[in-house]
């Protein structure tokens, strides 16, 4: 019995199509990949070595297992017709109903369910009834590291302007009237391929994360590898890992965060406060001189996220059939 994954046909690669990619080379390497669907044209050459299959070409059969990412139930049908194993695998809360017809609920559809995050997997639990198992993002940490030391001089603050980049701006221009004397410099990372993003996230002090909704956010980590403190939205899903270094900060309402080993790894506001992100930037700035405490709970926070620990997930997940209905 084999998995097959499809594989959205989107003009540019996501951070969701990145993981659907990470899954499945681990399942080629188990050596249980049957493929990976597209409709009309795989995509660059970049993701090359895998065994992309026309979906209509698709040798499925009762038993396999496939698995389509949220917000994509119109390719449901391929494998529902084929007998197999239909897994949603829900990478944002928030895209949980897109593109599911009015009238249509999946309570009444032979699928199971996979999510991207602990808090993903609680909202599922909230609206479905169940909890679904988790297979989460693996981090590059060849790619994404800490530099031997970060440049001095004019402090460095991230930011990614594809992720709401209204709040973004209004965030720069009340920190900078807030604080006149700064000397702030603002670092667009955008257009830039993985190598670029890492290379960017290392030359910063500070991250500013601007996204929401999230299902279980790369960036944040990536900037946590590269040894940037980090200040921002968590989009909820974030909270899967995102923990306040203040004793008092937002935490969200209705969802009971996760024991992990690590302590407070960022400051983090609620989904659209700017003025809290204000706040945040400033004390991770005061922070920076004696930073070390942090950066070692961002450490090992990242440490946790590597490939073992996806191919953990995978192999709970997917071979042993234990999602759930």
């Amino acid at each position: 019995m084999k998995t097959w994954i499809f594989y959205p046909p989107l003009k540019a690669m996501s951070g969701g199509c990145m993981v659907l990619l990470q899954i499945a080379r681990q399942l080629q390497d188990l050596g249980s990949l049957g493929g990976i669907l597209y409709w009309e044209s795989p995509p660059a050459a970049k993701c090359q070595g895998l065994p992309w299959v026309r979906a209509g070409e698709a040798a499925m059969k009762a038993g396999d297992t496939y698995v389509v990412p949220e917000g994509w139930p119109n390719a449901l049908v391929l494998g529902l017709k084929r007998g197999c194993r239909t897994i949603v695998y829900c990478q944002n809360w928030s895209y949980l109903f897109h593109g599911l017809e009015p009238g249509i609920h999946w309570r009444d559809l032979p699928v199971e369910f996979l999510a991207v995050s602990d808090p993903v997997a609680w909202h599922m639990e909230q609206v479905l009834g169940k909890q679904p198992p988790i297979i989460r993002p693996a981090l590059d940490t060849r790619l994404f590291h800490p530099p031997a030391s970060k440049p001095g001089g004019t402090l460095r603050i991230g930011f990614m302007p594809r992720k709401n980049k209204a709040l973004a701006e209004q965030i720069r221009r009340i920190f900078e009237e807030r604080n006149p004397r700064a000397g702030v410099e603002w670092i667009p990372i955008h257009g830039l391929d993985r190598p670029g993003v890492a290379e960017a996230l290392r030359s910063c002090h500070v991250f500013l994360v601007t996204g929401f909704p999230e299902g279980c956010p790369l960036p944040p980590l990536e900037a946590m590898a590269c040894g940037c403190l980090c200040v921002g939205f968590t989009g909820f899903g974030g909270w899967d890992y995102m923990r306040q270094v203040e004793p008092h900060g937002y935490a969200p309402h209705g969802y009971a965060l996760r024991d992990v080993p690590w302590g407070g790894n960022g400051w983090w506001s609620a989904d659209g406060d700017v003025l809290g992100v204000v706040v945040g930037l400033e004390r991770a700035v005061q922070a920076l001189p004696q930073g070390s405490a942090i950066l070692a709970q961002m450490a090992q926070t990242v440490a946790t996220y590597g490939t073992d620990d996806q191919l953990g997930e995978i192999v709970a997940a997917l071979p042993q059939g234990k999602t759930v209905r």
